[in-house]
């Protein structure tokens, strides 16, 4: 069977999931169609990729690696969220980082790479979720074509629409190659910063002072 994106209900944004996850067969269809159309840009390009041994197999190897690993995050199921009891009734601040962030830009097909910091104020009759969670949530989101200042915003409210916490915070901070590797060829330490509150967080200062000063002490243990 023939894979088309037409064939699937659902949003067209490149930083968006289709409606239902695509089966094994569809990948494999996809990701075959996908080198077809990578070889055809390297004769465009005058690159030998049937003779010469270097890139004999690269657009077969560059289909797979779109398809399962940079955007999965269309084509998959969302991360199951394992939740525990709040036995203890706790409502205080959490933050979780730095998380590795990995995506690729939307605009110039180039890598981004950062971290990423969780904060959640959680309900006290509510539930928490599993500690790695937040890590597969960030995962998820990122494996797509993204713009970082709309994925600060999918990761933060697909927390707040699963797990109904009093607030939520997401912080990213990240390198864009598409500045650093062409363009203006900035330093490679050159990043773009961002943050985005909902809830309590989103009115409350003291709460985004303690989330930003949580921020910059785990960013500093992971830098020792």
């Amino acid at each position: 069977m023939n894979f088309h994106a037409r064939d699937v209900k659902g949003p067209r944004l490149c930083n968006e999931a289709l409606d239902e996850p695509i089966d094994e067969s569809d990948r494999r269809s996809m990701t075959d169609q996908a080198a077809q159309k990578l070889a055809e840009l390297f004769d465009i390009l005058k690159i030998d990729h049937a003779n010469d041994h270097n890139t004999r197999e690269t657009p077969k190897r560059v289909a797979k690696m779109f398809v399962e690993e940079i955007l999965a995050g269309r084509y998959t199921a969302p991360p199951r969220i394992t939740e525990f009891e709040n036995a203890l009734a706790y409502d205080q601040l959490i933050v979780t980082g730095p998380i590795e962030l990995r995506s690729m830009c939307a605009h110039h097909l180039m890598p981004i790479y950062g971290s990423a910091y969780v904060g959640i104020l959680p309900s006290a009759e509510g539930k928490i979720i599993g500690l790695s969670k937040y890590d597969r949530i960030v995962e998820y989101f990122a494996s797509r074509l993204q713009i970082q200042e709309e994925l600060v915003k999918q990761i933060g409210q697909y927390i707040e629409d699963v797990t109904k916490p009093r607030g939520v915070a997401v912080r990213i901070s990240a390198v864009h190659m598409c500045k650093t590797q062409r363009g203006v060829r900035a330093s490679r330490r050159s990043r773009m910063v961002n943050t985005y509150y909902w809830g309590e967080l989103a009115v409350r200062q003291d709460l985004k002072r303690e989330f930003l000063d949580e921020c910059i002490a785990l960013d500093r243990a992971a830098s020792d």
